[in-house]
C-alpha cells in the first residue's frame, strides 16, 4: 500500500496536486486524512507500519516525523518537492532557518528526492550533487477537466493583463508593471491584474495606477480572472513547475512565460515571442507583451499539449512504477 502524505485541502499548487495523486494512484492506495497535527500524528503512526511505501508531497515538520517513524517500521520514503524552499525564501527576500533545514533533513532522510519538472530534476542535481543519485522527476499532470469554451468578447478584457505570484520577489512581477508602463505611454490602455499574497515587491506593485492587486483569492475565483483578461504573464526568476501557465492555457488565455518555467516541461513547440529571455529585460518583455495583445499563441500552444500522456492519470502511473522499483 502506498501511503500519500502531505497537503491536499488547502487550495495551494502544490496541495492541488497531492489531491489528484490521491485520486488517480492505483486501488490500495491511503492518505493521511485527519487535519488536525495531533490527529495526523497518531493516525500516521496506526497508518506507516500497515504501508509498503510513503509518498511526501511538500515539506513539513509533520513529513519529517513521518520518515522518522517510516525508518523505525523500515519503510521507504519517496520525498515530492514543489519547490526549492531555502533558495525561493532567499530570492523572494524573507530567509527562513527553520524551513531550510526542514527542506534539508527531508531531503537527506528521503530515498527517492523527486521533483515536479526536467529542468527542476537538473537544477537539484546541480546544486545538490550529494544527492544526484537519489535524485529522479515526475512532471505534474495537467487537469483537462478545466479546459471550457472560450470566454466570450464581452467578458474577456482586450487589453486585459494578469500575473499570479503577488508581492513574491522571484516573480519579477515589477517588471511586468514596468513594460506595462511602456506599452501604456504608447497608446495602449493596458490594466494588469495581480493575484497572490503580500511580499517584498507588493508595495512597489500597487503603486502603479494600471495594478488591481486582488491579493488571495479562492482557485475558482483565479480560474474565472483567466477568463476575464487576453494575456496571462510568467516572468519568474526560478519557477519549478507552477499550474498557472497551464490553467491560463486552459482558459485560452495567450500565454507568455520565462525560459526559466518548468512547466515548458510540457508546453511543446514554442516560439521565441512566447518565451522570456530574461526576467530582468524590461524592452523584451514588453515588446513580446505587445505582440500577443494583438496576435494569439493560444491555439498553436493548446494544439501542442499531449492530452494523454500530460494527464493526471499518466503521472499517477508514473509515480506507481517509481514507487514499486523503490519499495523493491
Amino acid at each position: 500500500m502506498i501511503l500519500v502524505i502531505g497537503d491536499y485541502y488547502s487550495g495551494t499548487g502544490p496541495a492541488i496536486v497531492t489531491k489528484h495523486y490521491i485520486k488517480e494512484l492505483r486501488e490500495g492506495t491511503d492518505y493521511i486524512k485527519s487535519k488536525n497535527k495531533a490527529a495526523r500524528f497518531f493516525e500516521m503512526l496506526f497508518k506507516i507500519p500497515r504501508s509498503s511505501v510513503l509518498f511526501l508531497s511538500g515539506h513539513s515538520r509533520q513529513n519529517i516525523w513521518a520518515m522518522k517513524i517510516g525508518k523505525i517500521f523500515g519503510k521507504k520514503a519517496a520525498y515530492l518537492m514543489h519547490g526549492a524552499v531555502e533558495y525561493e525564501n532567499d530570492i523572494n527576500k524573507v530567509p527562513d532557518q527553520r524551513m531550510a533545514l526542514d527542506e534539508r533533513d527531508m531531503m537527506k532522510r528521503a530515498d527517492l528526492i523527486l521533483a515536479v519538472s526536467r529542468q527542476f530534476e537538473e537544477w537539484l542535481k546541480k546544486h545538490y550533487p550529494q544527492y544526484e543519485g537519489k535524485i529522479s522527476h515526475v512532471t505534474n499532470g495537467i487537469d483537462w477537466n478545466m479546459l471550457r469554451e472560450n470566454a466570450t468578447e464581452d467578458e474577456r478584457a482586450p487589453e486585459g493583463v494578469i500575473s499570479v505570484g503577488g508581492g513574491m520577489p522571484r516573480k519579477c512581477i515589477i517588471n511586468i508593471c514596468k513594460a506595462v508602463e511602456i506599452l501604456n505611454k504608447r497608446g495602449h490602455d493596458i490594466t494588469l491584474t495581480v493575484a497572490g499574497d503580500k511580499g517584498a515587491d507588493s508595495e512597489a506593485i500597487a503603486s502603479y495606477p494600471f495594478v488591481k492587486d486582488l491579493g488571495l483569492i479562492s482557485h475558482e475565483e483565479l480560474m474565472r480572472e483567466y477568463h476575464k483578461n487576453r494575456v496571462f504573464v510568467q516572468n519568474s526568476v526560478f519557477e519549478t513547475f507552477g499550474l498557472a501557465p497551464i490553467e491560463a492555457l486552459l482558459s485560452y488565455a495567450e500565454v507568455l512565460i520565462s525560459k526559466e518555467c518548468g512547466a515548458l516541461s510540457v508546453i511543446k513547440k514554442t516560439e521565441d515571442t512566447d518565451v522570456i529571455n530574461d526576467p530582468q529585460d524590461i524592452e523584451e518583455i514588453a515588446g513580446k507583451l505587445e505582440n500577443l495583445l494583438e496576435n494569439e499563441n493560444h491555439t498553436r500552444l493548446l494544439v501542442e499539449l499531449d492530452k494523454e500522456n500530460t494527464s493526471w492519470k499518466k503521472r499517477a502511473e508514473e509515480l506507481s512504477r517509481k514507487l514499486e522499483e523503490l519499495k523493491g
